[in-house]
């Protein structure tokens, strides 16, 4: 039974598919492989790595929208949804209609999602274009509606995937604030991001993947004076908050 201080567990998770090494052939390319790692409540997780790492891939599987291949995850009964411009967008729909399907996908009733309509609208700035084919939105414009549906939904585990690199500096630091509320909330956080400045101010630790393999879990600056980190004027999340023992050892 999983401790109840801790959000999620991951124990030796690996993930492959068959790739084509011939006319007639396949052998398996592993896109993640021996991935452990957990994370208690309120904890937010940094994931790292370059392109073709295997850092969707495990959002994916934290989000059960794949099934592991090896290994186990662990969430008891905690409920996880994931914020990724590359899922749950239509493009022949409109941004109503893509609401309340993302809204669906997230586990939330069709009737909820149409009673808020109007905060979702009001959060995502989209008045203009909510009836309008999702087709024509920009990048900014999808991470803008992903995440009023997302914080709509209140998941225990949020995952987010590169969706805070879009949209303009007002989105920004409206999203990155609620993301800081979520936490103190005691909500679990997972943020794939290449912008270390975004990994600084929100994240109590990090991953980083390579290959699809853990080359380093630890905190933020252990893990990002390894990775590469040039961005070493970038606001630093306060410490404090992480002195503070939340719950009994």
């Amino acid at each position: 039974m999983l401790d109840p201080r801790i959000a999620l567990r991951l124990r030796n998770v690996g993930v492959s598919y068959q790739r084509r090494s011939g006319l007639f052939s396949r052998k398996p390319f592993w896109a993640l492989r021996d991935i452990s790692f957990e994370l208690r409540r309120g904890e937010s997780l940094g994931v790292i790595g370059g392109n073709g790492a295997g850092k969707s891939t495990l959002l994916k599987v934290i989000a059960d929208i794949i099934e592991p291949d090896l290994g186990a995850v662990e969430r008891g009964d905690l409920h996880a949804a994931m914020l990724s411009l590359r899922i749950g967008f239509i493009p022949n729909l409109s941004g109503r209609q893509n609401a309340i399907l993302s809204g669906m996908l997230m586990g939330i009733r069709r009737r909820e999602v149409e009673r808020n309509m109007d905060e979702i609208i009001a959060f995502s700035g989209l008045e203009d274009f909510i009836d309008q084919h999702l087709n024509i939105y920009s990048a900014g414009m999808k991470a803008r509606l992903g995440f009023a549906v997302a914080f709509l939904s209140d998941p225990d585990i949020l995952l987010v995937d590169e969706a805070l690199g879009v949209g303009d500096a007002d989105f920004k630091r409206k999203s990155s604030a609620l993301l800081r509320e979520k936490i103190k909330s005691d909500k679990t956080v997972v943020i794939v991001s290449h912008a270390t400045a975004q990994i600084r101010a929100l994240c109590d630790r990090v991953v980083w993947i390579e290959k699809g393999v853990t080359k380093m879990v630890g905190s933020v600056d252990e893990v990002l004076s390894q990775y590469g980190d040039d961005d070493l004027t970038a606001p630093r999340r306060p410490r404090a908050r992480l002195a503070r023992k939340r719950h009994p050892a």
